[in-house]
């Protein structure tokens, strides 16, 4: 139904009879002097009027802001030495950005202002953070060298981000997803303080260097990536299919930080693996 700020602005002709109706479709006062014929300033609303009325949706860009904070506390705690507490943030404010999408559509409230957030709390979360909290951890040992790969990282995070508003994926991912490279590097150090590695030594943080630069790199690359937005939770699936899903959660509740670290590993690794995989088809 076309509500009263949907319809276009439009003038009043000085001819028009103040019998017929206004912008609402209601009868009743036109916003026009009867002697002069100019329209009232002050009974014609303005774009910016309507804009303020219309406002946003509130739900879906909660929880977006809910993410965006996690990865500031992501920052902070690494900041703060608190590198576990900071790696759980990440994890956080992946799920948190899986939400607001899937809230957004299953609610019917999206918009270019929350698609617009939603970019820029994922640069947070999942550009910003993982670098400092790589870079805090232990690349900062590095000297120069820490500063350079952090900074690939996170620059190649903006251009990924980028190029996904500009040119947008559907079923499957140019370059690896932000938050799996987020998850990466959350991983490595969430194994690294669990099993109590200590201090890292130059050659870790060197491994750590290589890894967060690399992982940057995956971003602005060409590989496809499997996307796994398009899963549809209310098609019916096969028994089996949820027998596996309890299996895998029975695994990953055994060793939580090593699962997840092979699980993001692989995952980033599919994507060279598929190109490499086409090349060698296409010889043969």
């Amino acid at each position: 139904m076309t509500t009263h700020e949907d319809k276009p602005l439009r003038s009043v002709d000085a001819d028009t009879p103040r019998s017929l109706t206004d912008e609402s479709g209601e009868h009743g006062h036109t916003g026009r002097d009867p002697d002069s014929g100019r329209v009232d300033a002050d009974e014609v609303p303005t774009r910016g009027s309507q804009f303020r009325r219309r406002g946003i949706y509130l739900l879906p860009n909660l929880i977006t802001t809910a993410a965006l904070f996690a990865g500031f506390y992501a920052i902070i705690a690494s900041m703060n030495g608190d590198f576990i507490a900071a790696s759980l943030a990440i994890f956080v404010a992946m799920a948190l950005d899986t939400a607001d999408g899937r809230v957004a559509r299953w609610t019917n409230t999206e918009s270019a202002f929350g698609a617009e957030y939603d970019s820029l709390s994922d640069m947070v979360a999942f550009g910003v953070a993982p670098a400092l909290v790589a870079f805090s951890w232990g690349v900062s040992n590095l000297g120069q060298l820490g500063w350079v790969a952090t900074f690939v990282y996170m620059a190649c995070a903006a251009l990924r981000l980028a190029r996904f508003n500009t040119k947008g994926d559907s079923t499957s991912f140019t370059g690896l997803a932000s938050p799996s490279a987020a998850a990466i590097i959350a991983c490595c150090v969430l194994v690294w303080q669990t099993y109590g590695g200590g201090s890292p030594s130059v050659f870790a943080a060197a491994v750590m260097g290589v890894i967060t630069a690399t992982t940057g790199l995956l971003m602005v690359s060409n590989f496809k990536y499997y996307s796994p937005k398009h899963i549809n939770f209310k098609e019916r699936i096969p028994f089996v299919t949820l027998v596996l899903i309890v299996m895998g959660f029975s695994v990953l509740l055994v060793d939580p930080p090593t699962v997840l670290l092979t699980l993001s590993t692989g995952y980033a690794l599919s994507g060279p693996v598929q190109y490499l995989w086409r090349r060698s088809k296409k010889r043969t």
